[in-house]
């Protein structure tokens, strides 16, 4: 047994076996970023014997107060190569494969089947509901992050999967981007190992996996929750995969399809808001219809009681309009912490 891996053998109940079960096993990381950063160097520290890294990124010099696996000389260069270059450094002899192309519904499967598990450290919904999928359809394995601003989650898709725990995706623009709501380092480190934690602990059996169950961290308070869930039986099957950016909304990667309106008070407004949101007050809303563009409408407030009546108050004069069940609050106790303390 190689001596670098002493540590970690000498753990209870780990020992050589498990040991051998990482040099087996294959363990694809979706993005080279924030979470991968944390991710892919734990796995080859560990001694995964190949890793799979997909990303069609390139290097940013604002990645890098997070994206601890880049550095300054590999701005501009696909953040698959930069990551592979700085694990030989770990160890040499680990297999690594870089794969500089997007996922999609036309890949995904195909890439999936070659690999044991899956960690999905993307930043946008419509790939997180497609690894889930792709997972599903395959049977393996997936260990899924999320982080934004001060907080983050992490959970396990195997049995119970990330659709029995968020079943439809989020209105577009409801959930700050990192770009937009920042992002703090250390915390996309705590939820990068968290994760590295979990596939350790389902490619070794050591453990119990967070199967069923959603690990939420806030970093202004340190404070870890978990939640349990459980599966959803009015689920549809998984059968196929989808257009995952218009099942979330989005046309392209960033673009809204539709308006954002907030119906909350200039004051509330000041403390937090969503990118590109239309404010009007609710009861302002009947006198400024015309205002608004004759779109798809998604009304937000603190805790959705008033943009329930304001979507109402849209469908009555024609408008196609929905909204953010219990507002910003419910929203951010469940998937962003860092906004919840609004």
């Amino acid at each position: 047994m190689d001596a670098r891996y002493s540590r970690q053998v000498a753990l209870p109940d780990f020992g050589a076996a498990a040991q051998d079960k990482l040099a087996r096993a294959r363990v694809l990381v979706i993005g080279a970023g924030g979470l991968g950063s944390s991710v892919i160097p734990a796995l080859v520290a560990a001694g995964v014997g190949t890793v799979g890294i997909i990303d069609d990124d390139r290097v940013e010099l604002s990645n890098l107060h997070r994206q601890h696996i880049h550095g300054v000389a590999d701005v501009g260069e696909p953040k698959v190569r930069s990551a592979a270059s700085r694990v030989a450094q770990i160890d040499p002899l680990a297999t690594v494969v870089p794969i500089q192309v997007r996922l999609t519904s036309q890949n995904a499967l195909e890439l999936f089947a070659d690999y044991d598990l899956v960690l999905d450290g993307s930043d946008n919904f419509p790939t997180r509901y497609l690894a889930n999928d792709a997972a599903v359809l395959t049977g393996i394995p997936l260990v899924w992050g999320a982080v934004s601003q001060y907080g983050g989650q992490v959970g396990v898709s195997f049995g119970t999967t990330y659709r029995d725990l968020f079943p439809t995706p989020p209105p577009p623009g409801s959930v700050l981007s990192c770009e937009v709501g920042g992002v703090l380092p250390t915390t996309v480190g705590v939820i990068g190992s968290l994760m590295a934690t979990e596939a350790l602990k389902l490619l070794t059996g050591i453990g119990e996996p967070l199967v069923g169950r959603v690990t939420v961290f806030d970093g202004l308070t340190g404070a870890f929750r978990t939640i349990a869930y459980e599966r959803d039986p009015l689920g549809e099957p998984i059968t196929g995969l989808i257009d995952y950016e218009l099942f979330c909304g989005v046309k392209g990667t960033n673009e809204i399809a539709g308006v954002l309106l907030d119906v909350r008070e200039q004051w509330e407004v000041a403390l937090v808001s969503l990118p590109g949101a239309v404010h009007i007050p609710l009861g302002e809303l009947e006198q400024r219809l015309a205002e608004l563009p004759h779109e798809p409408i998604i009304a937000y407030c603190h805790h959705g009681i008033r943009s329930a009546q304001a979507r109402d108050l849209l469908l009555a004069h024609g408008f196609d309009a929905s909204h953010l069940e219990g507002g910003i609050d419910a929203w951010a106790r469940d998937r962003d912490p860092g906004m919840a303390r609004y």
